[in-house]
């Protein structure tokens, strides 16, 4: 893959936030407002994994990343075409990494409002029907436990 720091890295992060009580993180984007997720973001140039998901966290939530499990499992998904600008030319595909944290408590978080607008802590069967990306929702049902 061309390291060309003009574009964005086509390989990201997810990290799924879930609480003791079974409730999932669930973030609104600023753009689309219909969009609803976890913890997402782009690998930096030259960054592993782990390290953009320590990142990530800190920028989206404030949260700590004390208690981050690497799921060891990614897939690559097509980037949705409002997007698509961001990346070099011809790129059509990110590889997504899946990270959990478990939480002991629903507690606030202090999202950046020039990402996110709302969020809200729901069960995890709302957090697979809330959830717009279909890697979202499947990584929600494979690795949150029922409780």
């Amino acid at each position: 893959m061309e390291n060309n720091k003009k574009y964005k890295r086509p390989e990201s992060v997810l990290v799924v936030i879930y609480s003791q009580s079974g409730h999932v993180l669930m973030m609104q984007r600023v753009f689309p407002d219909e969009f609803w997720q976890s913890v997402t973001g782009s690998l930096e140039w030259g960054e592993q994994p782990r390290e953009a998901a320590v990142r990530e966290l800190k920028e989206e939530t404030g949260l700590s990343a004390e208690g981050l499990i690497d799921c060891e499992y990614s897939q690559e998904f097509e980037i949705y075409s409002i997007w698509r600008d961001r990346y070099a030319p011809g790129v059509m595909h990110n590889r997504e990494h899946v990270f959990l944290l478990p939480v002991k408590s629903c507690d606030d978080i202090q999202f950046d409002p020039r990402e996110h607008s709302d969020f809200r802590w729901v069960t995890r069967a709302e957090a697979i029907q809330m959830a717009t990306s279909y890697t979202n929702s499947e990584a929600i049902a494979r690795w949150v436990p029922e409780i």
